[in-house]
């Protein structure tokens, strides 16, 4: 057996490849860096206080808009309300995404909303330990400006507050605002709309003590958060191009395994297991997404609530930290047994050159002929961007990379074959050995053919 492609290269194709690959990881960076934006956007929305003047939450058929022509009735703050004796049942906190004059895009892809409260310390009215806050939420979609709002979920959820008052609690302090942490609040997977509207209601019930304890909300501030459309269409065109290509070599790779007259072994097993794991990575199943409306597969809340999240309890919150956890280390031990490998590697090749001297020449020129480099680039990251699509492009050159140099090469010294010859010697002797001149001139046996076939 001749080994694979790289026992078999010469230093000089080695460096070609090398550099052939840096040159593309550098081109996968300034794609990120020079072509695509930002890859996500965060837009800021504050919540309009409606009024629900004939109360008709309880049938859900209402939606209120806190802009345009049909604009609800506004009020600008509870104390507007407390004067015109609106209960706190009867407001409903609206925002329209995206903002007046804007839309939302199927090449955002995602659409991710997190909440905060502003809350404002009163003496008599102040936040308890582990105060709930209760939503009653409604989202609707709708594609143009005059048509009818569609329900898309409902939900009644729970978040927990975690506020803090740096100041005193005193009287001269009553006004200023808790610092209050971001809450999840909403995740949508594909942004099949154009327009989205919210209603979120807090209902008020002291019997059950419902958002009872939770001081005094003045404003609701959302932040919405997707994908870049410019950065989509990069994304997808990388995919595009990656796809074909590393499905390509692991074809390639895996007939030159099968043209061996032996089984695969594990190894090459397990390369051609990453190339498949690769190209199912790679697929750009995305573009589905874009060209589809996939909204109907939801099914309203049945199957799917872009209300929920594993952040929003307490064992959620551990077993999503315990997750991140475990994956942080999991990384930091995959790049420990890497600089492990790349160190056994040139304690390997160094083991090998102080060794030259003492070994036969035949043995030395198959070590000097032979000898390979694992070349390992560094690159900076300056924005977002250029670090997911430098990262993405790095995994598909190290995938293509592996299923390329650890081929099966099917290059032959001197037309000797890879198996044991007669008298016990490997083939990589043969190779060798045939393949050098000797360097006291001719040896005996070749004079005597040589004198029989004048003969």
């Amino acid at each position: 057996m001749a080994g694979a492609i790289i026992e078999n290269m010469s230093t000089k194709k080695l460096v070609i490849v090398g550099v052939t690959l840096m040159l593309f990881q550098a081109f996968s960076f300034m794609v990120g860096g020079l072509i695509a934006p930002s890859p996500t956007a965060a837009i800021h929305y504050l919540a309009t206080k409606c009024v629900d003047t004939v109360k008709t939450h309880h049938k859900g058929s209402k939606w209120f808009m806190p802009w345009g022509p049909d604009q609800c009735s506004k009020i600008r703050d509870f104390d507007e309300a407390m004067v015109k004796r609106i209960e706190a049942n009867n407001i409903v906190f609206a925002v329209h995404i995206p903002l007046p004059n804007r839309e939302m895009s199927a090449w955002f892809q995602f659409m991710l909303v997190i909440l905060q409260f502003d809350i404002a310390f009163k003496i008599q009215n102040q936040i308890d330990d582990g105060a709930l806050v209760t939503l009653d939420v409604g989202l609707a979609y709708r594609d143009d400006t005059l048509s009818e709002w569609t329900e898309m979920a409902h939900s009644i959820e729970h978040r927990k507050l975690s506020c803090n008052f740096t100041a005193p609690k005193i009287i001269e302090n009553e006004g200023r605002y808790y610092d209050c942490d971001l809450l999840p609040f909403m995740e949508v997977g594909s942004v099949a709309h154009k327009y989205y509207l919210l209603n979120i209601r807090l209902p008020v019930n002291e019997r059950k003590k419902v958002n009872i304890g939770i001081g005094e909300i003045k404003d609701i501030r959302l932040v919405g958060i997707h994908q870049n459309g410019g950065f989509t269409k990069v994304w997808f065109a990388m995919k595009t191009f990656l796809t074909p290509s590393v499905l390509i070599i692991m074809i390639w790779y895996w007939r030159r395994i099968t043209q061996m007259t032996r089984p695969p072994v594990l190894l090459e097993k397990v390369i051609f297991a990453l190339g498949i794991s690769m190209t199912f990575i790679n697929i750009p199943v995305e573009w589905f997404s874009v060209g589809f409306d996939w909204t109907w597969m939801l099914l309203g809340v049945q199957l799917k609530n872009p209300f929920y999240s594993i952040w929003a309890s307490d064992v959620g919150t551990e077993l999503a930290m315990a997750f991140i956890i475990v994956a942080g280390i999991c990384a930091c031990l995959y790049f420990l047994f890497l600089c492990f490998m790349v160190f056994q590697v040139f304690r390997n090749i160094s083991g090998k050159q102080s060794c030259l001297p003492a070994m036969t020449k035949a043995r030395r020129l198959h070590y000097e002929v032979n000898e390979g480099h694992w070349h390992w680039g560094g690159y900076t990251v300056q924005v977002n961007s250029a670090f997911f699509t430098g990262i993405y492009g790095m995994w598909n050159l190290y995938v293509f990379a592996l299923m390329f140099l650890y081929a099966p090469s099917h290059k032959r010294y001197g037309g000797e074959q890879s198996s044991v010859d007669q008298t016990g010697n490997s083939g990589e002797d043969l190779q060798l050995t045939t393949t050098i001149t000797h360097v006291d001139g001719p040896t005996e046996i070749y004079k005597m053919t040589g004198k029989e076939a004048q003969e």
